[in-house]
């Protein structure tokens, strides 16, 4: 049961009359809750429930038939570092994992292709005020990314082979490498021979730990991960002809 703090949490996120003509609001815990939806026009309105939380976190769980499974829990969240997480065994989804559910057409664009209904109209998100932590979140994102001199910075990373299982380095200071890592990252078949640097093979010895604790952070060279040094997203690691859902939701949100 919710207690009386995390109910005002939840009830101080906006003001009465900013949702009093919204559909389907419900207030919880910490989280203001509203009927969403997304519009194609080959399949119609694909029906949903987008959460909003303080901390700039969207989850838009879709009903758009009984029982739909789609979703896999994601979330767009700025509290973790992953694009997606496990919650509760729940499926959730981004804003555009959810557009792209829907069927929409003229996808990319979810900030005006979700909507909710206000006063028996459809209004895009970005026409409300429910984006507001979001948009808050995201430009605090942007600034803790970026170390002296206003550069993004990236820290090293390491990727598992997937025959012998060890782990190799890679460097993240341009755009080329960040590809590099992030190839390698999408492939559950990498391998050492594939190693973009060297030419090395499974033979090859794996790093010292006492070694790999180094990673390039600027702020503590044994760092263990902090916002000088881990990248929660930019163009120098998010690619417009990439795929995979971190890059479509990077890409997305940055056009809309």
């Amino acid at each position: 049961m919710a207690n009386v703090e995390e109910i005002q949490c939840g009830s101080m996120l906006f003001k009465q009359e900013e949702l009093q003509e919204m559909s389907g609001v419900n207030v919880g815990g910490d989280y203001v809750e509203v009927m969403c939806g997304c519009t194609s026009h080959r399949y119609g309105d694909a029906i949903a429930r987008l959460r909003v939380f303080p901390n700039g976190d969207l989850e838009i769980t879709c009903e758009c038939t009984p029982g739909c499974d789609e979703g896999l829990s994601l979330s767009l969240s700025f509290s973790r570092l992953s694009d997606a997480f496990w919650q509760n065994g729940v499926d959730k989804l981004t804003p555009a994992a959810f557009e792209k559910h829907s069927g929409r057409e003229t996808a990319r664009k979810w900030k005006n292709n979700v909507w909710v209904i206000i006063g028996g109209e459809k209004v895009p998100l970005s026409k409300t005020v429910l984006l507001k932590y979001y948009n808050e979140a995201l430009k605090k994102c942007s600034r803790s990314n970026r170390s002296q001199g206003g550069k993004v910075f990236h820290r090293d990373e390491f990727v598992g082979c997937n025959e012998c299982g060890k782990e190799r380095r890679f460097r993240l200071r341009s755009r080329e490498e960040c590809r590099l890592h992030h190839n390698a990252m999408a492939d559950p078949n990498w391998k050492c021979s594939e190693f973009p640097y060297d030419k090395i093979t499974c033979e090859a010895e794996e790093e010292r730990g006492s070694r790999r604790v180094y990673r390039g952070c600027t702020r503590s060279p044994t760092c263990k991960g902090c916002t000088s040094c881990v990248c929660f997203g930019c163009e120098l690691c998010r690619f417009s002809d990439c795929s995979c859902q971190t890059c479509v939701d990077f890409t997305s949100n940055v056009k809309a």
